[in-house]
């Protein structure tokens, strides 16, 4: 357990696909942000357009800091966008404007999964929390080998499987969120349709970026499960 070359194999194809991931988002965002719209509205004044399209009236639109740290806080109902997306009247600037108003509608309509993320956070915190302490301490109880160290094992992979669900959680959400924003900017007229594919490939890249950190976290599970002898009996 010292040294594993499959936790190595493991680890290495999460960050990898994470960094993957992470670098095609920055390449398209960078990409698309060159191309400015016809309209000439700002990322922020396309987030106000679509806020009130959809009569949502209760949601500031602030400027913050740093690259790609928009997101929409639905506690003081406030939708941040960094520099590049709040000022700038780019392809990339509307989809992640627009992509951020849609979780503000998903809060304002009560979508279902959103408030069932929000309401896992504290568990899955709780559970990446003490999941690895709950792992290390099965291995030297002997995981699945002994009573105490199985209910242990089992206990360590259910917290680690709450970070899980969120990732897994997290997808629906995010794609919802994307579908809205790109037929609130079809339906408003804010973009032509060369336009809104640019949009659409930024968002796509964006979600690759979930889908490499849910498969991540899958995969460290089953490594955990398989490495304490829940799945196909114990490794030494």
């Amino acid at each position: 357990m010292i040294f594993d070359p499959f936790y190595l194999l493991v680890i290495g194809t999460g960050m990898a696909l994470s960094f993957y991931a992470s670098s095609i988002t920055k390449s398209r965002f960078r990409k698309y942000s060159q191309y400015t719209t016809r309209s000439g509205l700002t990322g922020a004044e396309i987030a106000q357009g679509i806020l009130s399209d959809n009569n949502i009236r209760h949601v500031r639109v602030e400027r913050v800091s740093g690259e790609l740290t928009d997101h929409y806080d639905p506690r003081s109902k406030t939708l941040r966008l960094s520099e590049s997306v709040h000022d700038s009247n780019s392809m990339a600037a509307f989809g992640v404007a627009a992509h951020e108003v849609g979780h503000a509608i998903q809060h304002a309509k009560s979508y279902s999964m959103l408030s069932f993320r929000s309401s896992w956070v504290p568990v899955a915190n709780m559970g990446g929390g003490l999941s690895m302490i709950v792992i290390m301490l099965a291995f030297i109880l002997g995981g699945a080998q002994s009573a105490t160290g199985s209910s242990l094992s089992w206990l360590g992979v259910l917290l680690f499987g709450c970070t899980t669900l969120f990732t897994l959680i997290t997808l629906p959400v995010e794609f919802d969120a994307s579908s809205r924003a790109l037929a609130s900017l079809k339906s408003g007229n804010y973009v032509t349709d060369k336009e809104l594919d640019g949009a659409r490939k930024v968002l796509n890249a964006a979600a690759m970026t979930y889908v490499a950190a849910f498969v991540t976290s899958l995969i460290t599970l089953l490594y955990w499960m398989f490495r304490l002898g829940l799945l196909g009996g114990r490794r030494d």
